[in-house]
């Protein structure tokens, strides 16, 4: 049980329950989840328990997130997984993928159930996208995709990662995010996805 001085039991409470959630899921609970939580029908009880917890230096708010409540001096990393690197892809002309041994450190939150892999994007394609040369995508590994996803496709034998949408007459669109360059049209036949993008991380 929290021991922080000058608590109500309840308040000791509501910071136990998000230190053990961000210790367990690395992120925050939002207010709706601690309602749940605790049984409160409306957000003003725990608005009131918050703002004096946020007085009292007790809990503090991470910038410009929805899942911002934090307790504080309690730094919790968000738990990740090791996924293969599965080589490069490009975005612009397609390139091969490079298989590898490689291995990469992702935030849980970035995957999804099932088989999940990384690429490190080449080329400056789905740029409007926010995806740029040399960022790494975090793909769920499926053969079948929705219109609109974003996904690394093998066409004619080499891989590229666009979006996919399906044309009139069994033609599959290939749409990259860049203003300057032209989609890709080819027979659905030669079109095979190889995983539908989940997430993107960035080295700095």
């Amino acid at each position: 049980m929290v021991k922080e001085p000058n608590l109500t039991e309840k308040q000791k409470e509501i910071v136990e329950f998000i230190r053990d959630y961000r210790a367990r899921k690395g992120i925050s609970p939002t207010q709706r989840e601690i309602c749940e939580r605790f049984g409160y029908s409306s957000f003003g009880t725990l608005q009131k328990h918050i703002r004096l917890l946020l007085e009292k230096g007790v809990l503090v708010r991470d910038w410009n997130q929805r899942r911002s409540l934090n307790v504080a001096g309690f730094e919790t990393p968000a738990p990740a997984v090791e996924l293969p690197l599965a080589g490069r892809i490009a975005a612009g002309s397609p390139i091969d993928v490079v298989p590898g041994d490689e291995r990469v450190g992702v935030p849980a939150v970035l995957t999804r159930r099932g088989e999940n892999f990384v690429l490190q994007v080449v080329g400056d394609s789905m740029i409007d996208d926010g995806i740029y040369d040399g960022d790494f995508v975090v793909l769920n590994r499926r053969e079948t995709a929705d219109d609109g996803d974003m996904v690394a496709a093998l066409v004619r034998g080499e891989a590229t990662l666009k979006r996919l949408y399906r044309e009139a007459g069994g033609r599959i669109r290939l749409q990259p995010a860049n203003e300057r360059l032209q989609p890709i049209f080819v027979p659905e036949g030669e079109v095979k996805v190889q995983g539908v993008v989940v997430g993107l991380m960035r080295k700095y």
